[in-house]
């Protein structure tokens, strides 16, 4: 029997049959709903807010979560749901990874019993959106080197600053956002509506064209010491949910590459110049075998780190490695993809060029290349050279 030429080395039959359900049922999702539109939503720059409703029917918005209302799903099946997310689209996979690892997640990890019933079982059903508010206009990679701040007035607290780069800004309800106080780094829930909040669309982009990124703005905003996420102590906080983030990037990235590898077979097979088909020459052999061997090395690390999370034992680290070789590996694939689709390459009607400039963004958040390849120099001699 021949191997399916995108999982070569079986990683199917290493899941259990709970995690192919969810695998099947995103797959289903995607080819049916994804695919038929998002190619036209990339082109319109415009975030397909209708999919919301059914993403969270199937328990994709939260899944990993115990409780209020959400599936608790093993960090397998969360890394998979990524995968063919990001096969149909790394904007779509964008929005559940925020309101997944980002917003959920901190709730969940650091918020009081209030605000978890609060805002929990609303952000499951799709009822109400989050963001994630960090990166800062001058801040970049250098979280630490963070303006935003927040004093303490009475009861409440007085909130200054700005975000930049912002994925579901424009239509969050709520926003989890991070500041400066007297005591170090503290995380707040902004909601919506909250005086001398605002959020602006970035416009004009190439990359991530179906997702709303946005810009954040505090000005004076009276914040409840309610709001506050009581638990969330230090930089460390808001560096933990990026650590769940960059775990389901792993994953999403091997997705954006299959379809990529999936597409440029059919159009070997088929496209016939000096009277044989292309996938008949032995260079485009050998580039689309390298396309297999980086696929199926970035699936065994992220089906390890899947099963080191669910152990509880992966560490931060492990997550940089594999976010940093398998989205390299993803965006390599996509741009050699869209080279040996010759002219048609540049064409939206093959997936090479639209995975090939969302991954440009995937490869540049959530830490960039370089500061994954610094932190596992860190982890090999125990220097920190940032």
């Amino acid at each position: 029997m021949s191997l399916n030429p995108l999982d070569l080395y079986d990683i199917r039959s290493l899941l259990s049959e709970d995690e192919q359900l969810v695998q099947d049922a995103v797959a289903r999702f995607v080819d049916d709903k994804v695919l038929p539109i998002i190619t036209e939503a990339f082109e319109q720059h415009r975030f397909p807010q209708e999919l919301v409703p059914e993403v969270a029917a199937l328990g994709l918005l939260g899944s990993s979560i115990e409780g209020y209302d959400c599936p608790g799903l093993n960090s397998v099946s969360y890394g998979l749901i990524c995968q063919e997310l990001e096969r149909g689209d790394s904007g779509l996979r964008s929005f559940v990874s925020v309101q997944s690892s980002l917003v959920m997640w901190p709730i969940f990890t650091y918020g009081s019993e209030e605000q978890k019933q609060r805002w929990l079982p609303a952000l499951a059903k799709g009822e109400a959106i989050g963001c994630f508010g960090l990166t800062e206009p001058h801040g970049g990679s250098d979280p630490a080197n963070m303006k935003t701040i927040a004093k303490k007035d009475g009861a409440d607290w007085v909130i200054n600053g700005a975000k930049m780069w912002i994925t579901n800004g424009t239509i969050a309800d709520v926003a989890v956002v991070w500041a400066k106080t007297e005591d170090g780094v503290r995380g707040f829930l902004i909601e919506k509506g909250m005086r001398g909040y605002e959020a602006r669309d970035i416009e004009r982009k190439f990359s991530l064209r179906a997702a709303v990124t946005s810009e954040l703005f505090f000005e004076s905003v009276r914040v409840p010491e309610a709001n506050r996420l009581p638990k969330a102590d230090g930089l460390g906080a808001p560096l933990g949910c990026l650590t769940q983030a960059r775990y389901g990037i792993t994953w999403g990235a091997i997705g954006a590459a299959q379809a990529c590898l999936g597409q440029l077979l059919e159009y070997t097979e088929t496209r016939v110049l000096f009277n044989r088909p292309l996938s008949h020459n032995q260079i485009i052999q050998l580039r689309l075998a390298d396309m297999a061997r980086r696929i199926t090395t970035a699936q065994l690390l992220s089906l390890r780190l899947g099963r080191l999370k669910d152990k509880g034992t992966m560490r931060s680290s492990q997550v940089s490695l594999a976010k940093w070789n398998n989205v390299r590996m993803a965006l390599d694939i996509a741009r050699d993809a869209r080279d040996m689709l010759g002219g048609s390459g540049i064409s939206a009607e093959y997936v090479p060029i639209r995975h090939m400039l969302n991954l440009e963004s995937v490869i540049t958040y959530e830490g960039t290349e370089t500061v994954h390849q610094l932190v596992i120099g860190k982890e090999l001699t125990g220097v920190n050279a940032f």
